[in-house]
């Protein structure tokens, strides 16, 4: 089920580029990164009283909050840069050096979370940074 899910969040991601570039045309990007920011709450919000899940506020631990807060940072700063190179580039060049994410992680994941990097993964990573080069240039 995790592919399925993988999958949709790769479809919506794309049309998240499509829509933003459209979207931001004649709009400061920061108040475009706002605007996205405050939809993307509120629909958060919703699918926790939708499946109920709003008791486990209280459960969480401090570290959980912590990580969570930090990681909420990062997405910020990442939709804020993001917004604005759509807004100054080409989406066809932007999304796919956005898409670095991928290897970035892979060695992020294998630094920090000791998770196995194997050949598959080498090879993987060169073949996107390769492509994205290609696609860039």
């Amino acid at each position: 089920m995790w592919f399925v899910f993988a999958l949709l969040s790769a479809v919506f991601a794309a049309l998240t580029s499509i829509l933003a570039k459209i979207g931001i045309d004649g709009v400061n990007s920061n108040l475009a990164t706002a605007v996205r920011t405050v939809v993307v709450v509120i629909m958060s919000w919703g699918m926790v009283f939708l499946t109920n899940a709003q008791g486990g506020l209280s459960e969480i631990s401090k570290k959980s909050w912590i990580f969570l807060i930090l990681s909420g940072l990062a997405t910020g700063a990442s939709w804020l840069c993001y917004y604005r190179a759509l807004q100054i580039g080409d989406a066809s060049k932007v999304v796919p050096i956005d898409k670095l994410s991928v290897v970035i992680t892979l060695i992020l994941a294998f630094v920090f979370l000791h998770e196995e990097f194997t050949v598959k993964s080498l090879i993987g990573c060169i073949l996107i940074g390769a492509g994205t080069l290609i696609m860039v240039l």
